[in-house]
This record gives C-alpha cells, structure tokens and sequence, in this order.
C-alpha cells in the first residue's frame, strides 16, 4: 500500500513539472509569436510598398536598385560605419585591403547628407591635389551630392584610369565653397614610410593598417637598425591621418612593440562574443624608448595602437585629442551578392577604456601651429570627430538622450564627471593638420626633442602644474 501511494505522489509531482515547463514553453513560444508577428507585420508593410512603386511610379524602376537602397536605408539608420556591399564594392574593398586599388586616394564618411574628409592617402592624387582631413564634398562634376548613399557617391568618385573628376568643397575658415579637379590613377598603397631624423633617431609613419603593414614595418625597424647603429635613442611612430584599416594588423603592429600584456578587448552583443588579444614575446625595437602622434585624423586601428601603447606605459603620446572610432566592422560575405559590413563590437584599451565617441587624450598635448589662412574664423572653429557623426554609435560615456552633435555624460568608471557631481561634455576630434615643412613640425620637433632629452614629459607636467 505504501508503495502504491508513494507511486502516485510521484507521479502528480512530475505531472505538475511538465505541466509546468508546458506552461512557461508556452508562454515563451507566445513572447516569441508576438514578436515574429510584428516583424512580419512590417515586412507585409514593406512588400506593400514596393509592389506601389514598382507599379505606380511615374517611370519603371530596377528592381536590384530598390532592393539595395532599401537594404543600405536599414543599415545606415543603425551607425555612418554599417553598410551594404554589392558584388563590385566587395571586390574593390578586397583589393583595397591588400595594397593596391583604383580611386582617388581618399578615406571618406557621410556626415548631414555630403561627403567629408577623413584623411587623404599620402602619395595619391587626393593628397597631390590638396584636400585635407574635415572638407566637406558636396558635388562631384557638379551633380549634387545630397540624396545619394556613401557607396553610391564613392562609386562616382571611382572611374578608368587617367579620367578627371571635379569635386566642390567646403572648408573650415574659407568663406566659399571652391573646387578641386582630380585625376584618377590606380593607388599603390604603401602603409610605412621612414627614414632617419639626425643620426641618433628613427622616424616611422604609417599611413593605413593593410595586409602589408606589419611587414613594412619589420622592415623599417631592421633598416634603421643598421642605418644609425649604436646611435639610435628611439623611434617616433607617426600615426596622424591614419583612418585605420586591418584590426589584425593594429594587433600585429602593437604587438611587435610589446613583450607582454593584452592590446585590445572587443566586447559584442552577447558576452560569449567578448575577446582579448594579448601580445606575445618580442620587441623588434629591444626596449628602445617610442614616441607616437597622433591627432584628429587617427582614426580606429590607430587608436587601438596609441591605446595600447599607452596604457603599457610603452609610448609617449604627443598630439591632439584622436578620432574616436572605437568599434568594430565584421565583413560578411553574402555569396554571389557582396557582403555586409557591419558594425559588431565595441573595442576598449588594456586598461578598459572605451575611445568609441571619445578618443585617445595625448599624453602631452601639443597643438600645431596654423598658417595665417586657416586662422581665419579660429573662434569659431569646432572639432570634428566620431561624436559629431550624426547617428554615430554612442560612447559609455555619452548620456543615451544626448543631441548627435555633443556627448556630455559620464564613463562607467567615473570619468567624465567633475568633483561636483556635474557630467563634462567630452568629444572625439581635434585638429588634422600637419605641416608639410618639417621644421615647423611643432608636433614632431616635440618627439624629437623627448628623445634626445631636451625635454621629459615630467617637468612639462610640472610646468603646466604650476602654470594652472
């Protein structure tokens, strides 16, 4: 008998279980089915209004342009960085990662609906023609900009070879808008240029992050090496208007200057996507004291590089106030129909800083001194950064109500907010500009002048300590 019954009470008990588990599968499938059911709601919207254009529009349009408009809308709306690639954008990003593409040298975002200036590639017919970090290009042989996509206003940028595009530009300090004709060549990207400054120190500039970066820069430490000897004090990395690129090259390159320790921690949606890449030992340059510049135009890897450095109290950062790019693109490939670029993480220094929004702060700001024609208007003269993308992915730092045009808020950690309690608005940017004149380099004679023990970042401190 008592058998029995401990046989039924077993068996209400696992009937209350299921019926449970039942209960909360059901709820979860009903959760599920509410939101599958909007989704599909506004996919019959979207079908809806498709089929209208294609069969009342005032003329027939192509079908793949409505579809890849549509599909760049959605991708635009989430941050400047995500896009659609189609099948001959794809293969051009390809190349471009490699080293060698056709175009006019030119790194470019969308910023309120016209092209801006990133950086332009050294040694290319953008550079050769004059156009600077920050010019805002509003039409391109004429034909207004406003209305198009990014891909599609690169696509008119990029032609055969040898053929001329004028492009109409808007600069900070000059009244009116003026243009600039370039002529397309195919851009031979070489990422590390360098050379000697006196007999006792090395000077490395990269200008890009491709799949030949840390090679070439192997390269120059070995040939500097020989070049001044025993001499050598140290190296000044040069990384102003680099727009980024490869994040395994950014990794590679930091690590070849590190013995130890992690370089970059990207953090995606889900915590299983979170990773560190930690550097191994070896440091091509055996300990030799490194110097790196940055300003507004370093952008992205750059950043995860001076990021690194300076957290390891490996470099001396000396510049302005970076970029503030500090996510992540995965390119996807979709087949026979491109791919798609996608922003997937956030990614944030050894220390845990986060520079999306906000930039790497030099470790000792030193400003570069404006010609007379780009004085004009100082005052008014505002930064441009990450920040001040419209849509751009807010920073940790930035208030979630806060305008695209300022970030005001505070780090996780506390950063960003003063002794009163009060949220300091912060901003990624500062000014692109470097002389061509290395003389009056203020920027670079400052790294020099660190090398050679003219100066020490500790009574510059002190001065400025006293100074305030």
């Amino acid at each position: 008998m008592r058998k029995s019954e401990y046989v039924l009470w077993a068996l209400l008990v696992l009937a209350v279980i299921a019926a449970g588990s039942t209960m909360v599968s059901l709820a979860q499938s009903q959760s599920a089915g509410t939101g599958n059911s909007e989704i599909y709601r506004q996919l019959d919207l979207f079908g809806e209004v498709l089929e209208r254009v294609r069969s009342d529009y005032v003329e027939k349009p192509e079908d793949p342009k409505l579809i890849e408009s549509a599909i760049n809308g959605m991708l635009t709306a989430l941050d400047p960085h995500s896009a659609y690639l189609n099948p001959k954008h794809f293969r051009d990003m390809q190349v471009q990662t490699r080293g060698e593409f056709g175009g006019l040298g030119i790194e470019v975002t969308m910023e309120n609906g016209v092209v801006k200036v990133v950086a332009p590639i050294e040694d290319t017919p953008a550079s050769h023609a004059g156009l600077m970090s920050g010019d805002l290009i509003t039409h391109l042989d004429k034909d207004q900009i406003l209305g198009l996509t990014l891909q599609e206003a690169v696509e008119k940028m990029r032609g055969p070879v040898n053929s001329p595009i004028t492009l109409t530009i808007v600069r900070k300090n000059v009244e009116e808008p003026f243009d600039v004709k370039v002529v397309r060549d195919v851009i031979h990207i070489n990422p590390v240029k360098y050379n000697a400054e006196g007999d006792d120190v090395g000077y490395i500039r990269l200008t890009t992050f491709n799949e030949q970066t840390t090679a070439n820069l192997q390269k120059a430490v070995e040939d500097l090496k020989k070049q001044l000897g025993t001499n050598l004090k140290g190296y000044i990395i040069d990384l102003r208007n680099n727009p980024g690129g490869l994040l395994d090259q950014a990794i590679s390159v930091s690590d070849a200057f590190l013995d130890q320790g992690s370089i970059v921690l990207t953090r995606g949606r889900k915590l299983e996507e979170t990773q560190r890449s930690n550097s191994r030992q070896g440091d091509i340059t055996d300990g030799k004291q490194l110097v790196v510049l940055i300003n507004g135009g370093s952008a992205s890897a750059s950043e995860i590089v001076a990021g690194a450095l300076q957290d390891h109290n490996r470099a001396t950062v000396v510049g302005t106030r970076s970029f503030g790019k500090g996510s992540v693109q995965t390119i996807i490939p979709l087949g026979s129909n491109g791919a798609l670029r996608l922003t997937t993480a956030r990614y944030y220094t050894p220390s845990g800083r986060s520079i999306q929004a906000k930039g790497i702060d030099p470790t000792v700001v030193v400003e570069e001194e404006l010609p007379e024609e780009m004085k004009k208007k100082a005052d008014s003269q505002n930064t441009r950064g990450e920040s001040n993308l419209r849509g751009h992915l807010k920073g940790e730092h930035e208030n979630d109500d806060a305008d695209d045009a300022n970030d005001g808020a505070a780090d996780a950690d506390g950063a960003g907010v003063s002794e009163e309690g009060e949220k300091e608005e912060e901003e990624s940017g500062s000014s692109s500009y470097v002389p061509q004149d290395k003389e009056k380099d203020t920027q670079l004679n400052y790294a020099l002048d660190l090398l050679r023990g003219i100066k020490s970042v500790d009574t510059e401190a002190k001065k400025k300590a006293e100074a305030n």
